[in-house]
């Protein structure tokens, strides 16, 4: 939930530029939550992790007593969760940990001898630092099952707000689409040869096309207009192209290709790579992959198995091998009899360090090796591609966007409904 966003970006900067925790002799208890304290300490270790965390971007902080005041809520807050969380059986699993610090030594770009070297350097021992961890995840699931027994989205109102997207997409006012363009010139008044000409041409393209060649490489053969981008238009609304286009290419699923439409300037054909209603896009950019997986073990460390990617990474590159035959050779994963080939994958099939990846790298790019919960991996994107969402999609999508409208209100009620519950003292230092 956003309550606890900051805390995960407090962690990656803890392990670059943190401060030694607190150990003020003179401590002394700044608030009581159902009889349990929090201490002046822990009051002023966090207003320093929060300091610490922030951004050149971020907006200006309150002034110090504020700030105090603040910080010592949310603690306050936070407490009554994890009381809440153990009273009703709420459990993080060890390996769940050792999978967070995992990830976060990974988004760090260090292994974890290294993470827990410079947090111990900074005075944060490696039992505080899981605990930190186990405290935010055990949040996170006490969140997530009380969220998802106050929100509630029905079939109607899915179904309903599925038909509203449909009939806002008649409008072309709501509707912006992305077409690649083919253009085959005609003169001014076309002679009848010049235009059984041009035809002639427009189906040999239509038949390269149905024996496989790309949209994209006959752009580039053939087409009379601007060819860079791969004749890319951009997404617009529907009403900045012509009407001709827009009705051409109105009831094509994305990356279908329409018929040939004459206008007075020559042949166009068309693409259509996106399509998006009310800003929100009615396709989903897939991608096909392959890997290398090594896992680590006690035979095989993180670091090792880095470097051996990398130097397999090199090889490839270099030209002396191929990825295909390393996959086949090396990898520790099913995919390898097909050369670590993945097969197209839609968002949300691979874990997020692994997708994250993916989202970065150009066709044919090979990316450094990957930290992820299986091991260490070397990717490669093959192939990226626009498809439509299929009717069960859609309407996952509509659900999700009913959820997510509904749930920071939900949020809020259920956290000053928690906080209110709570016996709470705050205590006057002086």
């Amino acid at each position: 939930m956003k309550m606890h966003m900051w805390f995960f970006s407090f962690l990656l900067v803890l392990c670059a530029a943190g401060h030694a925790q607190t150990t003020a002799n003179n401590d002394y208890i700044v608030a009581l939550v159902n009889s349990e304290p929090i201490t002046n300490a822990e009051l002023e270790n966090q207003i320093r992790q929060l300091l610490d965390s922030r951004g050149p971007m971020s907006a200006a902080l309150p002034p110090a007593a504020e700030l105090r005041v603040a910080v010592l809520e949310r603690m306050i807050v936070e407490r009554a969760q994890l009381q809440l969380a153990r009273e009703t059986g709420v459990r993080v699993e060890a390996a769940v940990i050792d999978q967070a610090e995992a990830n976060i030594a990974a988004q760090n770009q260090i292994d974890l001898v290294q993470l827990r070297a410079n947090l111990e350097r900074r005075g944060t021992t490696q039992a505080a630092f899981r605990q930190q961890l186990r405290d935010q995840l055990t949040i996170n699931r006490l969140q997530e099952r009380e969220m998802e027994s106050r929100i509630r989205v029905s079939d109607a109102e899915v179904e309903a707000a599925v038909a509203a997207r449909k009939e806002a997409a008649k409008d072309a006012q709501n509707l912006e689409i992305n077409l690649g363009h083919l253009f085959l010139a005609l003169p001014e008044n076309p002679s009848a040869a010049a235009v059984t000409q041009a035809q002639q041409l427009a189906q040999k393209i239509l038949d390269r096309l149905k024996a496989g060649d790309s949209f994209e490489s006959l752009v580039q053969e053939f087409s009379a207009a601007e060819r860079s981008n791969s004749g890319q238009l951009g997404l617009r609304p529907a009403n900045r192209y012509p009407s001709l286009f827009v009705n051409a290419s109105q009831d094509l699923a994305v990356g279908s290709v329409s018929q040939w439409v004459r206008s007075d300037a020559g042949l166009h054909l068309l693409s259509v790579l996106e399509r998006r209603i009310n800003g929100l896009s009615d396709t989903q950019v897939q991608h096909r992959a392959r890997h290398i997986l090594l896992r680590t073990d006690a035979s095989l460390t993180q670091e090792q198995a880095i470097q051996r990617l990398s130097a397999v990474r090199e090889r490839i590159l270099a030209g002396s091998t191929t990825f295909e035959a390393q996959a086949r050779a090396l990898s520790q994963d099913s995919s390898a009899a097909q050369g670590g080939d993945l097969g197209w994958a839609a968002p949300g099939l691979f874990v997020p360090e692994f997708e994250q990846v993916l989202m970065r790298l150009r066709e044919k790019e090979i990316a450094e090796p990957l930290v992820s919960r299986f091991g260490v991996h070397l990717i490669e994107l093959l192939e990226r591609r626009n498809v439509d969402l299929t009717p069960a999609q859609l309407r996952e999508r509509e659900r999700n966007q009913l959820r997510a409208k509904r749930a920071d209100e939900a949020f809020e009620a259920w956290v000053r409904d928690l906080r209110g519950r709570a016996f709470v003292e705050i205590r006057d230092p002086g």
